[in-house]
This record gives structure tokens, C-alpha cells and sequence, in this order.
């Protein structure tokens, strides 16, 4: 149930809609007086509803790279001063590490993943291909490494290889290809370029598929500049180890290369002994640090994307940490 100042009604006027957020309040069942670490704050769409189910008691930390996000953290801490809240600007591996080592210890962590509403609808900060802007794509703006930087000095070879590897481009050696002779002439700065370089570089046909023809190879780049999936890998682990027993884990997805290791993490952490199958007893001792809750994916309602369109890709896996794990 979405709490009172979430009604469906009034959800589209707040700063951030929060994808998943009945089934994120459901899934990680928290009472009052609990703790919640957030790996990916955002505008505070999540914190709010979880907040509300906690009755504003108990400690939400917030981590966020982006700076953006601070004036909503503040908007959240004032609207619950009953609650001990914390903000960490950081990449979510290095303070779920920082967390960890510190003996922290929260009752859940929930990491929604990939780029936010607002930073795509902030146009200066160039991640969306559909208004011309510097293309920049870095969630962390105090990040050396941009888009631009990217398209203007790697090589074809590797350029090729991100857009297939992080963005599944079927066309990536041409578009490549034809980003290394543009550039020759004149350096990408702006990512409507960009864009019309990936036109003129796929056939015809598919420039009336499924979606825009410059999504995949925007997705790569962003993925690429903010080392999305390496982050991903290192804070999967790191939160197990933040986790209660009994504590809960929820990651909210993407696309398909997310929920993969996702999936593939929340299964090698449930599975426990690693010794070989023909070995007649175990001895490895290793046992499992979680228990997936959540077999199959959890997807949208019909409704909810209805009520957000960005939401239709999302995809939402949950596991509980076991006691054995600790």
C-alpha cells in the first residue's frame, strides 16, 4: 500500500517515481526502528515510501555519486526528524566496503540500478539521445573520464567492443567504424552528432525497429564512463556482508546484462558447499550467504507502467541473508 502522500493520484507530480515501489515495500518487510542502507538515493522516490512503512523511526543511509542528489536528501532528513538519516557521496561499492569495515550493519540494502529520471531529464548532463547536449554522461561530474572522451580516443577495435559487450549493438563494428572517420575531421562534443552518425551508419530497416537507434550505443557509453556492471559486481558482495542475518537484499534492474549478474550473484551466494559433485561428503564447510526469495524476476504491473512508462524494463530480484552466512 503506497502511503498517504504517494496516493497513485499525486505520484506524477513528485520529484521521482519510484519504480517498483509496492513490491520493494513489500519484499523487504521492514518494521519501525529498522535500518536501511540505500545504495542508489536518487531524488529519494524509495526512501520516502520505505520511510513512510517505518513510521519515520529507525536510520536510512543514503549513498549517491551525484552530487544533484543532495537538496532531496535534504528534503527527506527535514520531512523525517525522527529518523537518523546519513548521506555518503560516493560510488555504492566503495561505501558499502567503507560500511562494512566500519562493523555497519542494516536490516535491509536496496540498490536500484542504472540512470535516474532526473538525470536524464537534465539535459546538460548529456544521457538522453533525444536533445542535443555535451556529451558528457558521468554520474559523478568530478569523474575525469566523459562520453566524449571515449568516442574521440579509443581505438575502432575497442570502440566496437564496448558497444556490443555493454549496449548488445548489433551494428557496433559500423558504427564504430564510422565514428573513427568522423572524428578525423571533427571531434565529437555534442551527443545529437553522435546520434546522426549512428543513423547514417545502420541500414534503413532498422531505423524503424524497437526503440531508437542510438539507444544501445548511449546505454554502452554510459555503462562504460561510470564502470556501471564492475561497480555492480563488487557491491553485490559487499552488501551481503552489510546485511543482518535475516536482513534483505533487493536490486532493481534494467536490462539484461544487470539482471544477469545479479541473478548470478544471489545464485552462487545461496548455493554453500563448492566442493566438486562426485565428492562423497563436503569438505569445503563453505556455506550459504543468502537465500534468493525470489525465483523468477519480479516485473511490473500492467498499471504501474501505465502510470510510469520508464518503468516497463525494470526488473526486481530479492534475497534474504542467512544465519549460516555470518
Amino acid at each position: 500500500m503506497l502511503p498517504s502522500a504517494w496516493h497513485t493520484n499525486d505520484i506524477a507530480e513528485a520529484p521521482h517515481i519510484p519504480v517498483l515501489h509496492r513490491e520493494v515495500v513489500a519484499w523487504l518487510d521492514l518494521d519501525p526502528g529498522m535500518t536501511v542502507v540505500d545504495g542508489t538515493f536518487g531524488a529519494g522516490g524509495h526512501a520516502r515510501v520505505l520511510a513512510e512503512r517505518m513510521e519515520g523511526r529507525g536510520c536510512y543511509v543514503a549513498i549517491d555519486r551525484d552530487p544533484n542528489v543532495h537538496v532531496h536528501f535534504a528534503a527527506f532528513a527535514a520531512d523525517h526528524p525522527d529518523m537518523r538519516t546519513r548521506l555518503i557521496g560516493a560510488n555504492f561499492a566503495l561505501a558499502l566496503r567503507n560500511l562494512a569495515a566500519t562493523g555497519v550493519r542494516a536490516d535491509a540494502v536496496l540498490l536500484d540500478l542504472g540512470i535516474s529520471s532526473m538525470q536524464v531529464d537534465e539535459t546538460e548532463r548529456g544521457f538522453s539521445y533525444s536533445t542535443d547536449a555535451p556529451l558528457d554522461m558521468r554520474m559523478d561530474p568530478s569523474e575525469p573520464r566523459t562520453a566524449a572522451n571515449l568516442v574521440n580516443e579509443l581505438d575502432e577495435r575497442e570502440l566496437a567492443r564496448i558497444f556490443n559487450r555493454y549496449g548488445e549493438e548489433r551494428y557496433a563494428g559500423q558504427i564504430a567504424r564510422a565514428i573513427c572517420r568522423r572524428r578525423g575531421s571533427e571531434p565529437y562534443a555534442r551527443s545529437g552528432d553522435l546520434v546522426d552518425t549512428i543513423r547514417r551508419s545502420i541500414p534503413t530497416p532498422a531505423l524503424f525497429g524497437q526503440g531508437h537507434p542510438a539507444k544501445r550505443v548511449f546505454q554502452a557509453l554510459r555503462i562504460a564512463v561510470n564502470d556501471e556492471l564492475g561497480s555492480l559486481e563488487n557491491a553485490l558482495s559487499l552488501a551481503t556482508q552489510v546485511l543482518r542475518p535475516g536482513g534483505r537484499l533487493a536490486v532493481i534492474s534494467f536490462h539484461s546484462l544487470e539482471d544477469r549478474i545479479v541473478k548470478g550473484a544471489m545464485r552462487d551466494a545461496s548455493r554453500g558447499c563448492v566442493c566438486p559433485p562426485d565428492l562423497p561428503i563436503c569438505g569445503c564447510g563453505t556455506e550459504p550467504e543468502l537465500r534468493v526469495l525470489t525465483p523468477r524476476v519480479v516485473r511490473p504491473t500492467d498499471d504501474e507502467i501505465g502510470e510510469n512508462p520508464r518503468a516497463a524494463s525494470a526488473r526486481l530480484r530479492v534475497a534474504e541473508r542467512t544465519v549460516a552466512g555470518t
